[in-house]
């Protein structure tokens, strides 16, 4: 199976089905985050179909693909409905989400066997590490072409072990690293700069020794173009800082961060449906 590469208004729609996705999978999982995975379905949309990513649904441990590192774990129905929409695995599974037994673990489980997932994914702070690693060993073991790319949250900034993984990431010159990150200034217990500021983020990047590029989380041709320039970039990682809003595309989920880590009721998923059409 070849993997789609889709033009900036298929994005839109694909983006809309994944979000339209999760919001079934958390409705009939009663339980599960919102916010996260509907603000990052953009970005999500745009790895997989732009063509930025290099993958093969019927082979998902093919040698010369591009790794994907899921350091946010909660976020993981993104994931799952975009593994999905890309012909990983069949959507009805996405129904089994947080289930018994189930492949779609709430925090991704690679032990679970489901193709697509690179690593684990749960304390947050630790997929960034992870990442680079993968990226060492490409660069400097394998010498082979294939790109890490890693998705943090921005309260995940606040972990230190971050912080330690940027440190290496630029002094072993990761340029096969792109980290990006949701810059939507909510988690779990209010605003990020009112519980641990991070800005000004960019230039902590920077002082990193990292390559930074801002981008609006919810523009395709930017995403697109932040995304060529990161993989143009030689001789240290890139950071894709994209400005995003919690629970994008449902109006009484927006930019409020108590949609952190809740599923929406039955009826209020039918209202966040119509919304999405």
């Amino acid at each position: 199976m070849e993997q789609r590469v889709l033009s900036v208004h298929e994005l839109r729609d694909m983006a809309k089905e994944i979000r339209r996705d999760i919001i079934r999978m958390l409705v009939e999982a009663k339980s599960g985050h919102s916010g996260g995975p509907l603000g990052s379905a953009d970005i999500f949309a745009t790895l997989y179909f732009g063509g930025v990513m290099r993958y093969r649904p019927d082979e998902p441990l093919w040698t010369d693909r591009d790794r994907f590192v899921l350091s946010a774990g909660h976020i993981c129905p993104v994931l799952y409905a975009t593994l999905a929409e890309a012909g990983f695995f069949p959507k009805a599974e996405l129904m089994t989400l947080r289930k018994f037994g189930t492949r779609l673990q709430g925090h991704p489980g690679r032990d679970m066997g489901l193709p697509g997932l690179e690593t684990s994914a749960g304390s947050l702070g630790q997929g960034l590490s992870i990442a680079v690693g993968i990226a060492i060993g490409g660069k400097y073991l394998a010498k082979s072409d294939w790109h890490v790319f890693a998705f943090c949250g921005d309260g995940e900034m606040q972990e230190g072990s971050i912080w330690e993984a940027l440190m290496a990431a630029g002094y072993y010159k990761l340029d096969n690293l792109t980290i990006i990150i949701d810059r939507n200034y909510c988690q779990i217990d209010g605003r990020t700069e009112q519980v641990m500021g991070l800005d000004p983020l960019g230039e902590k990047l920077s002082a990193f020794r990292l390559h930074v590029v801002e981008a609006n989380g919810h523009d395709f041709d930017a995403l697109l173009s932040a995304f060529r320039e990161a993989r143009s970039v030689k001789g240290r990682p890139t950071a894709i800082v994209a400005r995003t809003i919690m629970g994008k595309g449902v109006s009484f989920m927006e930019d409020d961060y108590t949609w952190h880590g809740k599923p929406p009721s039955k009826e209020q998923g039918e209202r966040a449906l119509a919304e999405l059409q």
